[in-house]
């Protein structure tokens, strides 16, 4: 069986939110994230949806634009 995070279960904290939104605001990846702070990328997800926090990479080119 897979090993759990150490934050599992554990209620989101004011401080894990404000640490959440800078690691968006810095571009991070979801899988990154939840590495960082003992959570599974999933439940990353699940909680930047429920505070309207948008995990989409900025930095990225969009499809159908690559140089020739």
């Amino acid at each position: 069986m897979a090993k759990q995070p150490k934050n599992h279960g554990n209620d989101w904290t004011t401080g894990d939110l404000k640490q959440l939104k800078q690691l968006v605001r810095a571009n991070t990846p979801a899988r990154v994230i939840g590495l960082k702070m003992g959570r599974t990328p999933a439940a990353v997800q699940q909680k930047a949806s429920t505070e309207g926090v948008s995990l989409r990479q900025s930095n990225q080119r969009p499809s159908g634009t690559r140089k020739k």
